[in-house]
């Protein structure tokens, strides 16, 4: 039998990631020892809390990397948890040494393109556009955060399928839940993409059915939780889904979010597209770049081929022309998505229709808007530069 070394299972392990955090188990801290002996290999790994929810997978990778290296042995994986000075090392090594908690989406350098995802009035499919659009980008191999910021109307969660998941915490730090894009539909030819990183207040409640019950003070520190308490790691896109209309949740994210740009949603009809009208208008106000208009709901698809236009037509173009006059720059009309059954049942099964039916019209138009978003070069028009004009000497 060959002679296997520390040094040799310790480089196989640099291969596997925390499923989590999305780093080497060996640069956290996480590998304890490593005993070896003629026919046995056994890492022992400490796990940052005791009732970590991925435990078969780190056990199932660190198998694999040891088997690698030596597949005579065999190989066993012997749990053990983090002290709270070990924890704690992690947590500063994450936030690369800083002491304040900050936002890292605002920080010089940052290339996080944020986009906030809003509306004027509720039940114009909001949340399901975010979504679908998120999983989009990431299906062209972005890594994408969704943050739930319609803290009364939290449906992210269930809409990505993992509503009944929370978040694991380290310290103060919270990890975003992983959500892997081959387990939102199971079309066979869905590529291999980046999980899609996703918290929500609904998450963080002690009960599922516990009822949301804040104002604006409360609304704003929640907020800033998100942001700067959970570790988002690299991220290319961050899709945040606002509450509709433009409460405190909107002036919260325009104060802490200043470089987000803004996607509102409509719906055809003339009630839906001048509440509509009004978002943008407040992103505006708040310093954000509206950067689109996705029209959802815009006709149904009659088996003849014609198109019943059940809520009218024409807002998702009003909205469009009406904001592009009143900004002073051009704001596209991203989509007009039909009105769809499996995107309805998608919603509720949590398989979003852009993996799960790609075929369709809806995610074929949803697809089209996501690439268009992300494919945007990023110039300085109508983006903050952080400067403080200097009085005249």
């Amino acid at each position: 039998m060959a002679v296997v070394t520390e040094e040799q299972v310790r480089e196989a392990l640099t291969r596997v990631n925390d499923p989590e955090i999305k780093r080497p188990i060996t640069e956290l801290g996480m590998v304890d020892t490593i005993t070896i002996s003629d026919t046995d290999i056994t890492v022992r790994l400490l796990l940052t809390v005791a009732g970590c929810p991925l435990k078969e997978t780190l056990t199932r990778d660190v198998t694999a990397a040891v088997a690698s290296v030596a597949p005579a042995h065999l190989a066993h994986v012997d749990m053990g948890v983090m002290t709270d000075e070990q924890r704690s090392s992690m947590r500063d090594m994450l936030r690369g040494g800083a002491a304040e908690k900050e936002i890292p989406f605002t920080q010089p350098g940052n290339l996080t393109r944020v986009y906030a995802v809003a509306s004027g009035k509720g039940g114009v499919g909001k949340s399901s556009v975010t979504v679908n659009l998120g999983v989009a980008m990431a299906l062209r191999g972005l890594k994408v955060g969704i943050l739930d910021a319609d803290i009364y109307g939290h449906s992210i969660p269930d809409l990505m399928g993992v509503g009944d998941h929370r978040p694991t915490q380290v310290d103060d730090m919270i990890m975003p839940v992983p959500v892997p894009v081959t387990s939102l539909g199971d079309h066979p030819d869905a590529p291999a993409a980046p999980d899609v990183k996703v918290i929500s207040i609904g998450m963080l409640k002690p009960r599922k059915d516990q009822v949301v019950a804040w104002r604006g003070p409360m609304l704003d520190r929640a907020l800033v939780q998100m942001l700067s308490d959970v570790y988002w790691g690299d991220l290319d896109v961050l899709l945040l889904d606002l509450p509709p209309g433009t409460g405190d949740m909107a002036i919260s994210v325009g104060q802490h979010l200043s470089n987000a740009e803004v996607v509102v949603v409509t719906t055809p009809q003339q009630a839906a597209a001048q509440v509509a009208e009004r978002a943008g208008t407040m992103a505006s106000m708040l310093h954000q770049r509206v950067v689109g208009v996705v029209e959802n709901m815009s006709y149904l698809a009659l088996p003849s081929g014609e198109r019943l236009e059940v809520f009218g037509s024409g807002g998702g173009q009003q909205v469009a022309s009406t904001l592009a006059e009143r900004l002073g720059h051009d704001v596209p009309l991203l989509a007009e998505v039909p009105l769809d059954e499996q995107l309805r049942v998608g919603g509720d099964e949590g398989h979003p229709i852009v993996v799960a039916h790609p075929e369709s019209a809806s995610a074929v138009v949803l697809q089209a808007a996501a690439d268009r978003l992300s494919g945007r070069s990023r110039g300085l028009a109508g983006m903050q530069l952080g400067l403080t004009p200097a009085g005249r000497l």
